[in-house]
């Protein structure tokens, strides 16, 4: 069985520890990314079979690095559009916001789901398996 990449794309070190200590757990291989620039970097190097991507960057530069040039969810989401690399890529849409908001947002095909922070292990999960269609068996 190949080791699935997951990107997590999120300005929260405390998010990305812990989304990446569950996936790897039940046998992903995930890559983290605290900003725009590093997660377009990582989408080129790693080619990951799914992206998570926080919609809402703080603006206060304490979470983010001030000088990215891609600080914003929908600014990420809409290069990743453009990458040939990201392309048939699904992207799940992690908000600390109201998910109907961004239902009512023309958030294209890639984006296959909207999971609300906090995230629950058991729906991050359920969410990956049924996306890639890999065992819910912990390693």
């Amino acid at each position: 069985m190949d080791c699935k990449k997951i990107l997590i794309i999120d300005d929260s070190p405390v998010v990305l520890k812990v989304l990446a200590m569950t996936l790897s757990a039940y046998g992903y291989e995930p890559f983290v990314a605290r900003n725009g620039d590093e997660g377009l970097n990582t989408v080129r190097r790693e080619k990951p079979d799914l992206i998570l991507l926080d919609i809402n960057f703080r603006p206060d530069g304490v979470h983010s690095q001030a000088n990215s040039l891609v600080c914003d969810g929908f600014a990420i989401l809409e290069q990743l559009r453009r990458m040939p690399e990201a392309q048939g890529v699904p992207i799940v849409i992690i908000t600390g916001g109201d998910p109907l908001e961004y239902k009512k947002k023309p958030l294209g095909p890639s984006v296959v789901s909207i999971l609300p922070k906090p995230i629950a292990p058991d729906a991050l999960l359920a969410i990956t398996h049924q996306i890639l269609g890999e065992p819910l068996a912990e390693v």
